[in-house]
C-alpha cells in the first residue's frame, strides 16, 4: 500500500517537471518512475513512459540539460576536464539537429526555474492536500481528562519484571532486580497511589481539591499533571465522574525523581500517581490548517538539519547493536514497516489506520519537497540555483557594459553531483541496513 503511495508521489513529482517542460517546448524523450531495469514502458509521441524495478525515485530526461563548452575554455588536458568533457558529450548526444531551440539550456532562465521547481512544488501540493484531509477529516490526537490506564503497582525504571504478565505479584529489590522472598530488601512492588485510592480507567477527572478542571483537550490534563507534580506526599482530592455519578477520591502522590536534562546531571523530585490519559481525535477547522501546517514544516526542517549529527548513532544502531533512536532518520523500508504495523495494530480503528497512512504520505511528500529544494546539484534546487546565478551574472555583466556570458555551465558541477549522489547512496544503504536489522517500531 505504501509502495503504491510512494510511486504515485514520485510520478506526480515528475509530472510537474514534464508538464512545464512540454509547455515551454522542450523535448522530453523519457518519463520514468523508479530506477534500475525497466519493468514496463510504452512510447507515445516523442516520449517513452515507463516503470522501473526499484521504486526509490524517478526522472524525466530533457534534452540539452548541459550546454556546450564555453568559448575560451581551457583545452589543457586534466583528469577532471576529461571527465567533464565526457559527461558533456553524453548529454549533447541526445540533441538532434531538429531540436534547435527546444533544448533546455537555450530556454530563458525563468522557464528553467519553473520547470525544475514544478516537481518539488507538486510534492508540496500533495503534502498540503493530505495534511488538510488528515486535520479536517480525521483530526489530530489531543489529550482528555479521562483516565486510560491505572497500573496496579509502581515498578522501578528498568525493572526486570516490567514485561511479565503480572509484575505486581513478583518480588523485586528497590532497584528492580529479581530476588528471593524473605531476602533483605526483597518485597512485592507497592501499589500505585491511583489504584490505592480507587481510581479506574474511564474515570473523568472534573475537579481537584474542589477546583474545577477544564474539560478542554490538552488544557485540562496539563492542570492535572501540574497538581500531581507539586503535591508529593500531600493528599489531593480527585473528583471524578463515573457512570454518571461524581465521586471524591483522596489520592496521595508518592515522590518520584525525574531527570531535567538528557545527561542526567539535574534531577527533581515530583509527585507520581500512576495514571495515563485517554486521547481523542479532534477535527480542525480549515482556518486552523495553515497554523498546524506551518508547525509541521518547521519541525520537518529541524529534522532535516539534524540528519548529519544523527548519522553516527544510526551507524551504531545498524552495526553495533545500539538501541535505535526513534527520532532519527528513517528510510523507505522503515516507513513501509511502520505502515504495515499500523494496519496490523488491533487497538487502532479502521479510521485511525487510514488517517495515519495518509499522514505518512503527507510527511513523505513534505520531506521530498524540502529535500529536493536544497541548492545542491544534482537536486532540483541545484538546477534552480544555477539558473538564478546565470540571471544574476547576466545582470551584473549588463550593468558593467559587458556582453552576456551565456548559459551557466552546469557540467562543471558534475564532480559535486557525483559526490552528493555518493553520499545519498551511502545514507540510503545505511538506512536500509538499519531498517532491516534494527527497525524503529510503532510499539517500541
Amino acid at each position: 500500500m505504501f509502495a503504491l503511495g510512494l510511486m504515485f508521489s514520485i510520478a506526480f513529482h515528475e509530472a510537474g517537471h514534464f508538464w512545464w517542460a512540454r509547455k515551454f517546448g522542450m523535448r522530453v524523450p523519457q518519463f520514468m518512475v523508479g530506477f534500475g531495469p525497466t519493468v514496463y514502458s510504452r512510447r507515445r509521441g516523442e516520449t517513452e513512459y515507463g516503470v522501473k524495478a526499484v521504486p526509490l525515485g524517478g526522472y524525466i530526461r530533457i534534452v540539452g540539460m548541459i550546454p556546450p563548452a564555453e568559448e575560451g575554455e581551457s583545452k589543457r588536458a586534466t583528469r577532471m576536464r576529461s571527465f567533464i568533457a565526457e559527461v558533456r558529450g553524453q548529454a549533447l548526444n541526445d540533441v538532434r539537429p531538429s531540436d534547435r531551440d527546444r533544448v533546455f539550456y537555450k530556454k530563458p532562465w525563468w522557464q528553467r526555474v519553473i520547470v525544475m521547481f514544478a516537481g518539488p512544488f507538486h510534492n508540496l501540493v500533495l503534502a498540503v492536500v493530505f495534511f488538510t484531509v488528515v486535520l479536517t477529516g480525521f483530526g489530530i490526537p489531543e489529550i482528555t481528562t479521562t483516565i486510560r490506564t491505572v497500573p496496579e503497582c509502581v515498578l522501578p525504571a528498568g525493572a526486570a519484571t516490567a514485561g511479565a504478565e503480572d509484575p505486581c505479584s513478583i518480588p523485586i529489590t528497590p532497584e528492580g532486580a529479581l530476588c528471593e522472598p524473605g531476602a533483605a530488601g526483597c518485597a512485592l512492588p507497592v501499589r500505585s497511589p491511583a489504584a490505592e485510592a480507587g481510581l479506574r480507567p474511564e474515570d473523568t477527572i472534573v475537579a481537584l481539591d474542589g477546583e474545577p478542571v477544564p474539560q478542554e483537550t490538552d488544557v485540562g490534563w496539563e492542570q492535572v499533571q501540574e497538581a500531581i507534580r507539586v503535591s508529593a506526599d500531600e493528599p489531593v482530592v480527585f473528583t471524578v465522574e463515573r457512570d454518571g455519578e461524581r465521586l471524591d477520591l483522596p489520592v496521595t502522590p508518592i515522590e518520584n525523581e525525574v531527570y531535567l536534562s538528557e545527561d542526567g546531571e539535574q534531577t527533581r523530585v515530583v509527585g507520581y500517581v500512576g495514571i495515563s490519559p485517554l486521547q481523542t481525535e479532534v477535527r480542525q477547522s480549515l482556518t486552523e490548517v495553515p497554523g498546524h501546517f506551518g508547525d509541521i514544516v518547521v519541525r520537518s526542517v529541524d529534522r532535516l538539519l539534524e540528519i548529519p549529527e544523527r548519522v553516527p548513532q544510526l551507524f551504531r544502531a545498524a552495526f553495533l547493536g545500539e538501541e535505535r533512536d526513534p527520532l532519527g532518520p528513517i528510510g523507505v523500508v522503515g516507513v513501509s514497516r511502520i505502515s504495515g504495523e499500523v494496519f496490523a495494530f488491533e487497538e487502532f480503528s479502521a479510521t485511525q489506520k487510514i488517517g495515519y497512512f495518509i499522514q505518512l504520505l503527507a510527511g513523505m511528500n513534505l520531506v521530498l519537497f524540502l529535500f529536493n529544494l536544497l541548492p545542491i546539484y544534482p537536486l532540483d534546487g541545484g538546477h534552480v540555483a544555477g539558473a538564478l546565478y546565470e540571471k544574476a551574472r547576466s545582470v551584473v555583466a549588463r550593468l558593467r557594459g559587458r556582453p552576456d556570458p551565456g548559459p551557466f555551465d552546469i557540467a562543471r558541477l558534475m564532480p559535486v553531483a557525483y559526490a552528493v549522489a555518493g553520499l545519498f547512496i551511502g545514507l540510503s544503504l545505511l538506512l536500509l541496513v538499519a531498517d532491516i536489522v534494527n527497525p524503529v517500531r510503532l510499539a517500541g
